[in-house]
Formats: structure tokens, sequence, C-alpha cells
């Protein structure tokens, strides 16, 4: 379970000798979720555990918890931005702020609108400390359905529900196709990420965190559409990388990537082929010109089980573990 320095420095004094007192260290964990007044919650394997109070435990069932304070979060959130609130404006604006590591940190409160954009969100009331890790090699599985030949790719759609594990095998496809993978004869191509959330790279003042490869270019906490143009337009890539795709400005945007002779790979939110057909507004996705291979992921044994895996040209199903 042992949490980094930054993360455990990112707390509050309180909470950090809490989080430090934890006695169930084998548990992964991967959020730690702090909601004003209310019991202070772990989220590791999956699973959301209560801080017992009392003996340091982490509980599947509420007992003698920790509530959290309005001071607990407002000590965080300014420890967080370093003690100086301005400087990370425009971070707290999209909602997040990234640290070293590339731990992202969720926040929620009042939101302040001008001009139909938000300015500023004040008087927050949750904060959601998201652990970042990386797994090399969890792509293993998949990268042979996904890379074509020595330099070229298959247009690539993973479906996933929240919390499978489909960013961190993201992740380690990039990293695959960026560096070149001797084992399967692939010399290693242009990568455009286009990483919206921060979350694939983790970048922190402009350098990714995490590893997504020597010949990978990281457009940070831009709308899809938009980076995808910009890219387009600058940067050459062989292929562009997005994390879910979920309406139709940015389904066009990918179609003219295609148009282009750029390659594809992205993530839906879903839990199967039928699921997405269902959805209007994402059903194009799996037309059968945009994407050749779709990957289905679940958590049935663990985050980043893959269930299935369909091949759109050959109509062929492959099965997962």
């Amino acid at each position: 379970m042992k949490l980094s320095d930054e993360i455990i420095n990112s707390l509050s004094i309180n909470l950090r000798k809490k989080i430090n007192n934890i006695k169930n260290q084998s548990i992964n964990i991967e959020e730690i979720r702090l909601r004003v007044n209310k019991p202070l919650i772990i989220n590791g394997d999956s699973q959301d555990y209560f801080y017992n109070d009392i003996n340091g435990d982490l509980d599947l069932v509420m007992r003698n918890p920790y509530i959290v304070t309005k001071e607990d979060i407002e000590d965080t959130f300014q420890i967080i931005c370093k003690y100086s609130v301005h400087s990370f404006i425009d971070d707290i604006k999209k909602g997040f702020i990234t640290l070293r590591g590339g731990h992202r940190i969720g926040i929620v409160g009042k939101v302040i609108i001008e001009n139909g954009q938000v300015k500023n969100i004040k008087h927050i009331s949750s904060l959601n400390i998201r652990i970042s890790r990386e797994i090399k090699g969890c792509s293993k599985k998949v990268l042979p359905h996904i890379i074509k030949n020595k330099n070229q790719i298959n247009n690539t759609i993973i479906i996933s529900p929240p919390q499978c594990g489909k960013t961190t095998i993201l992740r380690d496809i990039v990293r695959n196709i960026s560096n070149g993978n001797r084992e399967y004869g692939f010399s290693g191509v242009k990568v455009a990420l286009i990483d919206e959330r921060n979350e694939i790279a983790g970048s922190c003042m402009g350098v990714a965190q995490l590893d997504v490869g020597m010949r990978t270019d990281v457009m940070e906490t831009c709308p899809k559409d938009l980076g995808i143009m910009m890219v387009l337009r600058s940067m050459s890539p062989n292929v562009i990388v997005t994390d879910e795709i979920g309406n139709e400005k940015e389904i066009k945007a990918l179609y003219t990537a295609l148009n282009g002779g750029v390659s594809l790979i992205t993530t839906v939110h879903g839990d199967s082929i039928e699921d997405i057909l269902h959805r209007t507004e994402l059903k194009r996705l799996l037309d059968g010109d945009l994407f050749r291979k779709v990957i289905i992921l679940s958590s049935r044994n663990g985050p980043g089980t893959i269930e299935k895996i369909y091949d759109l040209q050959e109509k062929r199903w492959y099965f997962g573990n």
C-alpha cells in the first residue's frame, strides 16, 4: 500500500497522521476521498473502506469513522496549491490539479461562472486524491491485435466501465507504440497524445510524470476536438491517442484525422458493443469506418480484465483472460 511522499505530503497534518497510521497495509489504495462532514473513505482494490478512527483499520462496514472537517479540506487544498491558490487558478477552473508523479486531485465546490465560462471554484467541499500507478507490460495481451506491421497499427477503440484499468492499459499501449516493441517487430511511430484530463501522461509543469514513450508529444488539458486539429496541423503524427471520446465534435475530429491518414486509438465508457450501439451519439464509432479493433475491459478478475476483442472487418470475436 506504500504511498509516495508526494501524496502523503499533500495532505493536512491531521490527515497525514491518519493515513500513515493505517494498519491494513496490504490494500492497494486507489483513491482518498475527502468530503466535508462525511466519513474519510479510502478506495482500494475496487472497494470503499471507512477509516476507523479508534484503531486505524480500514473497514468495509462503517465503525467509529473519522469525519472529515472543513479545516481538513481547506488545509489540504492550500498545501496542494503550495499556499498560492492564484498560481493554480487555470488548473482549478478545469476541476483538478496534477501533482508530481502524475497523481490527480479532483476539486468540487461552488463554481463561479462568468460569460458562460468557469472562472473559479470556491468553498471547496470535496477533494478526490487519485493515486497514479504505472503497470508496464499490462497491454501485452492486446498489443498483437493493435500492431499491424513494423510501422503501422490497427485503429482501436477500448470500451470499459469506470475504474477497470482502461487508462493504465492505454498508457502502456502508447509507451509501446512510441518506443517500439522488439517482440512484435514494431519499430515505433510518432504519437500525439491528447490528454484532456491529464491522466495518461500525468504532466506537471509541462513535463510528463508517467512513461508515455520517447516519440510521444503530449497536448495536456486541451479539449479533444481542438487538440486533434492542433496536432494534425503542427506535429505530423502517425497515431493520435485520446481518452474517453463522448460527443459529436470529438467524433468529427476523429474522422478528420482518419482522412488525413493518421491512425487512431481511443477509449469510451461502456460495458459492451451493444451498449455503445444503443447510444445515439456514440454508435458511429462502431460503423467500421473509424476503427477496426474493439477491446472490451472489465474488472471481473481485477482492473484490466480483457473480456473480449472484436475485429469489425473480419466480424470475429477474440476472447481474453
